[in-house]
């Protein structure tokens, strides 16, 4: 079958049914369901456990993370998430299709996208419109879990796409790169709070909340709809550009939508919001709330 988008970044819901009809999911291709909710809304291992993808298996980003980080969901190391992904049996030759069961269609799946892509595995890619898609077109799901072989996978941090909470506080003043905030309008102006967070930006941001490049129906839209979106907003995807979020999951989306318009350097902020509100000084903190009350 033709390749799907650059590097098949992104695989459709046709195509990867016709691999599991062939049976094509095993160490060359290995499905991974990277769904995750707050705790007290749905429960992401028990929905896999009783429905899913047939082949795939659970990416778990609460194991696959540094647990040591007072900040959620950051990079684990290259020997943790070596060992975690080899355990899902993923070698640096396996085809790694990525999706999630969110009601908006892709979510945490371009977080895991890109986990990969920052360890070195180029042959990643997220299933379009996600499992509620899937499942809407009739494809099949099943309940027995899987058990892949494991494989060996070595994992070499790619930093050009990881920036630092040093480097954004530099970048403030260097401005060598462009900063994307994928947050929603309200929690970037700052005047909504984000999950018990106050909110606001890093200043020289710009915003595009993620769903703008996800359609009605939960697909990413075009290429020459994503290109217009970044023009409007007048982000230039021929200069450096570094995503951030709350806590580096939906900034994840701006990588994958600039990467299909043939941009594959996207750096994102893994401690997005979340470490800069704990650490950087009061001035670097934009909100238009602030400003109000002054």
């Amino acid at each position: 079958m033709a390749r799907q988008g650059l590097s098949r970044a992104l695989v459709t819901a046709s195509w990867l049914a016709e691999a599991v009809r062939a049976g094509r999911v095993g160490a060359g291709l290995r499905v991974l369901d990277a769904s995750w909710y707050p705790p007290k809304e749905r429960n992401a291992r028990q929905e896999f456990k009783e429905r899913h993808i047939p082949g795939a298996s659970f990416f778990d980003i609460e194991e696959c993370r540094d647990k040591s980080s007072p900040y959620d969901f950051m990079l684990p190391s290259e020997s943790h998430f070596a060992d975690y992904v080899g355990g899902l049996g993923v070698s640096n030759d396996t085809h790694v299709v990525v999706y999630d069961g969110d009601e908006v269609g892709t979510f945490y799946a371009p977080r895991a996208w890109w986990m990969f892509r920052a360890f070195g595995h180029k042959e990643v890619s997220v299933l379009n419109g996600g499992f509620k898609n899937w499942v809407k077109e009739g494809y099949p799901v099943t309940a027995e879990v899987t058990q892949p072989t494991p494989a060996v996978f070595k994992a070499r941090l790619n930093r050009a796409l990881v920036k630092t909470f040093e480097e954004m506080v530099q970048n403030v003043s260097s401005l060598k790169f462009q900063v994307v905030d994928s947050r929603p309008e309200g929690r970037f102006r700052g005047t909504e709070l984000d999950q018990g967070l106050e909110s606001g930006h890093i200043p020289g941001a710009v915003n595009i909340p993620f769903h703008s490049f996800l359609s009605e129906t939960g697909h990413e839209k075009n290429i020459e709809e994503i290109q217009e979106i970044f023009r409007e907003k007048k982000v230039d995807l021929s200069k450096p550009l570094t995503a951030t979020c709350r806590k580096g999951v939906t900034a994840c989306q701006i990588a994958l939508a600039a990467f299909l318009c043939g941009k594959r350097d996207v750096a994102v902020y893994d401690g997005s919001w979340s470490e800069w509100f704990h650490r950087a000084p009061p001035h670097y903190k934009v909100s238009e709330l602030k400003r109000s009350k002054a």
